[in-house]
């Protein structure tokens, strides 16, 4: 009998597909047999927990140049340290494009930021202009180095793409067989609004939520999809806020078009009632798409179950609340429209989906191990070595205490971001112990994995 050098021994396995007792014996970094009684020189006894795959995080804005220049506070250190003690054991992070810089130049910038990471990542390239040498040089490059995808906005000053331009980026991706992500909110449509409410003088935080109603998100989803059908290319839909938006999704895919979709747990935990908090405190909900009412959260849920929402990810994009270059960088008085958009989710995603999801009977556990880990890895070019548990895949695994019930607070998080939306939430059902190849990373809310630890990990072939 082969003796392993660590085995995890009779926990409740869950997979995409199945949930079974079993040892699992690693050797190194990778799974090397599943089965029973397997003898290990370490073992970890596993009994009453779930172990499933490392949750893969495929919308995180970590360490991020923005076009003034400045740099997102959460960097990779915190960032990553988070996403461990939250359960997550792979990041899918953007490069910008920002004017100055070609865009292979920042694709390979921001993977030398990533060498501080404590967890493994990829990457996803944003693109905001399509001059030719962008267009027909430089995507066919980061594609061929490992890009997992293409981002591009059809809102914001700095960062929308006209129709024609979007159309450009379709067919560049097409022909390097990349997948591209999409932000749908019309920006026409939310600059009009927005200036309505600030001549009427509703500036307050709630004022984000009325300016890009569903509507605005959903006809750009529609556009979007169009653009897709026109040029025969996939598309995804970053953080569907609302079942209209969802609806428009449905329809495409009935037709055979190349869409999927994404989703985040605070579209279905938190709802736009926050927005209205006291004073200066509403901001730090502002995230777009906005927040929606309680009876759009609810009608969200048939989507995941049936498969038209098909990945959760956090969109984590964390701006402190009382630093200098965070929520309040213009000024405690500052309109909505002035309040950078984001909000910190890497630590509390599992958790705060898997309460929402789990204890009240809205999925199944194979169901949020195939949105939280393996439809992410596939569709990102990281299966089978991530998002599974099997013989050949990394041993990144998380030891799941279904019964253990956590009142979230922001220190415990470690994080650089000095806040949390859900601070004083209670959930059932917590991450005791995280293995990132093979390697205990964090044991109960200690984080073991150093900087640096993390590996880039190159998108190979995309699975559907």
């Amino acid at each position: 009998m082969m003796t392993f050098d660590l085995v995890i021994r009779n926990g409740k396995i869950v997979t995409a597909t199945d949930t079974y007792i079993a040892d699992i014996g690693i050797n190194g970094s990778k799974i090397v047999e599943i089965g029973f009684n397997l003898a290990g020189r370490e073992t970890v006894d596993a009994t009453g927990l779930l172990v499933m795959p490392g949750g893969i995080d495929g919308h995180c804005h970590i360490e991020q140049v923005e076009t003034d220049g400045t740099i997102h506070e959460d960097d990779f250190v915190s960032a990553t340290g988070t996403a461990l003690l939250g359960g997550t054991t792979t990041v899918v992070c953007f490069a910008s494009h920002i004017p100055e810089k070609g865009l292979v130049e920042q694709f390979e910038d921001y993977r030398a930021r990533g060498a501080n990471s404590r967890i493994d990542f990829a990457i996803h390239q944003i693109i905001t202009r399509t001059d030719d040498k962008t267009i027909m040089e430089e995507i066919p490059i980061i594609a061929e180095r490992g890009a997992a995808g293409l981002k591009v906005f059809m809102t914001y000053d700095d960062f929308h793409l006209s129709d024609g331009q979007f159309l450009q980026v379709l067919e560049a991706a097409k022909k390097s067989n990349i997948i591209v992500s999409v932000h749908c909110e019309n920006y026409d449509a939310i600059r009009h609004l927005i200036l309505r409410h600030l001549e009427e003088g509703r500036i307050e935080p709630y004022g984000h939520a009325t300016s890009r109603p569903p509507s605005v998100e959903r006809e750009a989803t529609y556009r979007a999809i169009t653009m897709s059908e026109l040029v025969d290319q996939e598309i995804q839909i970053f953080h569907v806020s609302c079942p209209e938006v969802a609806e428009e999704i449905s329809r495409a895919q009935s037709r055979g078009i190349k869409v999927v979709a994404e989703t985040c747990p605070h579209y279905l935990t938190l709802t736009e009632d926050v927005l209205k908090s006291d004073g200066f405190e509403g901001t730090k909900y502002i995230c777009s798409p906005p927040l929606r009412t309680q009876a759009q959260q609810d009608g969200m849920w048939q989507y995941l179950r049936n498969g038209v929402i098909s990945i959760i990810s956090s969109d984590h994009c964390g701006y402190t609340f009382d630093g200098d270059v965070g929520k309040g960088r213009r000024g405690r008085d500052a309109d909505f429209s002035l309040i950078p958009n984001g909000m910190p989710g890497l630590g509390t995603r599992l958790p705060v989906f898997y309460d929402a999801a789990i204890n009240n009977g809205q999925l199944a556990l194979t169901d949020f191990v195939r949105v939280t880990a393996t439809t992410p890895a596939k569709r990102y070019g990281l299966y089978p070595e991530k998002g599974t548990i099997a013989p050949g895949a990394d041993a990144d695994l998380v030891l799941w205490d279904p019964d253990q019930v956590v009142t979230i607070t922001n220190c415990f998080f470690q994080s650089n971001i000095d806040y949390t939306p859900y601070e004083g939430r209670t959930v059932r059902g917590w991450p005791v112990k995280v293995f990132l190849r093979g390697t205990l990373a964090m044991d109960k809310g200690n984080l073991l994995a150093s900087p640096g630890t993390g590996k880039f990990y190159k998108a190979q072939e995309r699975i559907d």
